[in-house]
């Protein structure tokens, strides 16, 4: 990572710097050019166009592109003839100039070896793209007009070095909100994608760390509290001693320790109020620190949809309609990820409203509205969320008639769909290969646009929602996280371990009376929204030990969608919680109905859970017949004490991992870091397995065997190696040492591990 002066060349071939610049003078080309057709006599406008063209002509000079001058050449003498008012751009010129601005971004595009040939002579399109636009010149020929004012600035362009070669070229445009001027003198850092991700994953940890002082500090202030009662206490005693005869020795004594514990207690509550204090700044410099990293990944909303305004035009004549895009919130910050997964979803609702809601002009006409149809794309922070909305002035979507496709597809009985309200209605259309088309086209017809536009949506951890208005247009709006590396989540217990479940996933989160759950069709329901929904323990899909807490209520947690809702019961919530997102180590592939992992304020980790996951998993349950009813909450049965196992391994993944597998099947699980910890823990206690690593600091689980297999008191302890080394001499060597099994962590599963488990000890309670 080094910082770069914006004028430094050094890195920069003179091709590499052309290149730049016509990417970012097609932006100026296109904006303006597409401003034209609304007033085609704005003169800011004409001088931007003609400066950009000047300016390029120069610079395909300076690299011996013969056609890229030729091309910029013709481009600037149509805006210099605009700007003298003896020609008005039409409709019919801006389609010409913008082909000539593809043409000059296709020759900036050719391979280093192939530039050659893209000079002109050798090249048909700039033949083709002069002879389209003496065309257009004299099927329209040139009127004398009055521009509206001559622009303030000096528009004679001297034939010096052009504006290319300057490494980042700012893109001047009377719509940015960004002030360009200041833009120019800013300098730049060159950084990696993997070197943001690590400094924004590092002050997540701070964040997190900052966070820990909280608990320390109220285990200070019990302290506090303890310091009160000794006071009181030696209070009693010198009471007491005033009443009986004690030497004036050990009255000096007692007055002497009141005296250091009152020193104590202000020495104490000073430390308190420091403590306080760092705790407040540095959770003040943690968040300062965590936002200002986490602005580096953002991206302006009008960087990721600078193409639209084109496509929309385009697209709209080529269907012989006419419609223009309204851009709304271009300045709002958006992740670079989100951004970048959201250009394809846009394509589409974008190109839907084309060809699905804007009618025709003389449809619109006779409606009453605007020739020219009207779609609006806006970017917004609201609640945390970013909030993209794709809505048009259209015809609207008619629920009856989409009534009449779903049964028609028989995807519901014609009652059922009578029944519908108009979201769940409307909720048919990001089916896969639902479509309200009766012929297939190029643009749409096959079913599969909304459907992706779901997909990627859910893919962030989002949600979308269509509502409509018959005669005056369609709205669809997706609501999604502000960055991919926080999430807000509900944390729950579940088999007395807390759980994540992203707050974008879940429908409702409430407390359901035992007596309100019914039995139907021999599974458990409650009402909720006038439906009936099925009743999942959580502890029976995750495999965790049976919450026996008995109680009136029990802490349901509804997620799915319409055609399938559940409600999960867990033990209990514990509130809302702002995540750091840890990815879990890829080497153990996908957990089933984990996505993720994260840190709480105290440090200890908690796992976020996949709900689609967990949703297709309920599903298979359901399927197979393996799901339980929830606990009434009463058990007057005695349990047995369950089986010990000690985990030993330096990963923190790895150890929780183990730790949750085993304690779904009712082990009781101790941890240890490495092989030294281990052999202090196995000395200390009572355990029934032993899981080990191999590679550990301080002691190897090849030694800990070792050592365990040589103690008179631990030869017969069981132990179970899981390494990632799975070679025939590494296994060789584990059961050598005295290794009762070996299970290598590349064919590592749940079942695997359980099973080797139950065939050394047997089950957790036998």
């Amino acid at each position: 990572m080094s910082a770069k002066d914006p004028n430094d060349l050094s890195e920069f071939s003179m091709v590499e710097l052309f290149r730049l610049e016509v990417e970012n003078q097609s932006v100026v080309f296109t904006e303006n050019l597409l401003a034209l057709e609304q007033n085609p006599t704005d003169a800011s406008r004409l001088g931007a166009l003609m400066r950009a063209a000047h300016s390029l002509k120069g610079a395909a000079r300076m690299v011996d592109l013969d056609a890229a001058v030729v091309v910029a050449n013709e481009l600037e003498d149509v805006f210099v003839a605009a700007q003298g008012g003896s020609l008005v751009l039409l409709p019919e010129h801006v389609d010409v100039l913008l082909h000539g601005v593809d043409l000059l971004h296709r020759i900036a595009q050719a391979p280093d070896g192939k530039i050659e040939a893209e000079n002109f002579g050798r090249t048909d399109g700039v033949q083709q793209f002069i002879r389209d636009l003496d065309k257009v010149r004299a099927d329209h020929p040139a009127k004398a007009v009055k521009v509206e004012s001559p622009p303030s600035e000096n528009t004679n362009v001297s034939e010096s070095l052009p504006s290319t070669f300057q490494a980042e070229a700012a893109i001047t445009s009377p719509s940015n909100e960004v002030n360009d001027a200041q833009r120019k003198h800013q300098r730049f850092l060159r950084v990696t994608p993997e070197n943001l991700n690590r400094l924004l994953a590092l002050t997540g940890e701070s964040l997190v760390e900052s966070r820990r002082l909280v608990p320390f500090s109220k285990s200070l202030l019990r302290l506090k509290r303890e310091h009160n009662e000794l006071a009181q206490i030696l209070d009693r005693i010198r009471e007491s001693l005033g009443r009986e005869k004690f030497n004036e020795h050990a009255e000096a004594q007692v007055a002497q320790a009141r005296v250091q514990l009152v020193r104590c207690r202000e020495d104490l509550s000073k430390r308190l109020l420091e403590l306080e204090e760092f705790r407040r700044r540095s959770a003040n410099l943690s968040h300062r620190l965590y936002d200002e990293a986490l602005a580096c990944r953002m991206r302006p909303f009008a960087d990721g949809i600078q193409g639209f305004p084109r496509m929309v035009r385009d697209l709209a004549r080529d269907l012989g309609k006419q419609a223009r895009l309204e851009i709304r919130g271009p300045a709002t910050y958006v992740d670079r990820d989100i951004l970048e997964k959201l250009e394809a979803p846009l394509t589409h609702l974008v190109r839907n409203a084309i060809d699905h809601a804007i009618e025709l002009p003389e449809m619109r006409r006779a409606a009453g509205k605007p020739v020219e149809g009207t779609i609006r794309l806006e970017a917004q922070h609201s609640a945390g969320n970013l909030l993209i909305t794709v809505s048009d002035d259209g015809r609207g979507i008619d629920l009856a008639d989409l009534r009449n496709a779903i049964v028609q597809k028989k995807l519901t009985a014609p009652e059922a769909a009578e029944q519908m309200s108009e979201s769940e209605v409307l909720g048919f259309l990001l089916l896969p290969g639902f479509t309200t088309k009766q012929t297939v086209t190029e643009i749409s017809g096959r079913g599969v646009g909304l459907d992706a536009v779901q997909a990627i949506v859910r893919e962030v951890r989002g949600g979308i929602r269509i509502w409509t208005d018959v005669g005056s247009g369609t709205t669809f709006q997706m609501r999604l996280p502000l960055t991919l590396s926080i999430v807000r989540a509900l944390l729950v217990e579940i088999g007395n371990e807390p759980y994540a479940f992203p707050l974008v996933h879940i429908n409702r989160a409430l407390k359901v009376a035992r007596k309100d759950i019914e039995v139907v069709a021999g599974r458990q329901h409650f009402r909720f929204e006038d439906r009936q929904i099925g009743l999942i323990a959580a502890n029976q899909i995750f495999g965790s030990t049976e919450d026996n807490h008995s109680g009136e209520q029990v802490s349901v947690v509804v997620i799915g969608n319409k055609a399938n809702c559940y409600g999960v019961v867990t033990e209990k919530f514990l509130g809302e919680r702002e995540l750091v997102i840890k990815p879990l180590d890829p080497r153990l592939g996908k957990i089933k109905d984990i996505s993720s992992g994260a840190l709480l304020d105290d440090g200890s980790p908690v796992l976020i859970v996949d709900v689609e996951d967990l949703i297709r998993s309920v599903e298979k349950s359901i399927e197979a017949g393996t799901l339980a009813g929830v606990p009434s909450g009463t058990n007057g049965e005695t349990l047995k004490k369950p089986k010990r196992v000690l985990v030993v391994d330096d990963s923190l993944t790895v150890r929780e991992l183990e730790k949750k597998l085993l304690r779904t099947r009712g082990y009781e699980v101790e941890i240890a870091v490495d092989g030294m910890d281990a052999w202090n823990a196995v000395r200390t206690g009572h355990f029934d397995l032993v899981i080990t690593d191999v590679d550990m600091p301080r002691m190897d689980g090849i030694e800990f065997v070792t050592l365990s297999k040589k103690d008179s008191n631990l030869k017969s302890l069981p132990v179970m190696i899981v390494s990632y080394k799975d070679r025939a001499e590494d296994r060789r060597r584990g059961l050598e040492a005295g290794a009762d099994y070996y299970l290598a962590k590349a064919s590592f599963h749940d079942e695997a591990l359980l099973q080797a488990v139950v065939n050394l000890i047997g089950e957790a309670t036998e």
